[in-house]
């Protein structure tokens, strides 16, 4: 069972990212005619035939704003790929698992200062996410982690502490 939140990009920020992402590139939208892209806005993979856009995504610099903190040289942006335009978000969580499951991840962890606190990879397997971060959050002092892809090192989603 799922204990931990996958978050995807925040409504608001996603506004922005449709404008002008966080390189301060204006975004240009296509057709994404095979479907498959990871997209971080509803966290699950396009259709093909869905108008997407990739950006770039600064996920530690926007939290860090947020918490009032410098992420110092911990600030990195990346590509990910949202809807062109709105759409509903994820789908209701049913338990049974972490969006884009079924890959190896690197789960990284980060203080309440934006600091890296270290990260783990993690082999795709049964719960093998779940133990990841019930480890990450055993440490008092990781405020949240970020789940990223092995062969690229792709933002996938944040999950922060449980209240």
């Amino acid at each position: 069972m799922t204990t931990h939140t996958a978050r995807p990009i925040a409504p608001a920020a996603l506004k922005e990212l449709r404008r002008t992402d966080d390189a301060g590139r204006p975004v240009a939208s296509v057709v994404d005619d095979e479907g498959g892209a990871p997209l971080r806005c509803c966290l699950r993979h396009s259709e093909p035939g869905e108008w997407v856009a990739l950006v770039s995504y600064a996920p530690l610099r926007r939290w860090a704003a947020g918490a009032g903190v410098d992420p110092g040289a911990y600030d990195e942006q990346g590509p990910v790929f949202v809807h062109a335009e709105a759409c509903g978000g994820p789908a209701v969580d049913d338990g049974g698992g972490h969006p884009f499951d079924g890959a190896s991840r690197v789960v990284r962890r980060y203080s309440a200062q934006g600091r890296i606190l270290g990260g783990r990879l993690v082999e795709e397997g049964p719960g093998a996410l779940e133990d990841a971060f019930a480890e990450a959050f055993a440490d008092p002092a990781v405020e949240l982690v970020h789940v990223r892809a092995v062969a690229y090192g792709c933002f996938l989603y944040e999950v922060r502490r449980p209240a």
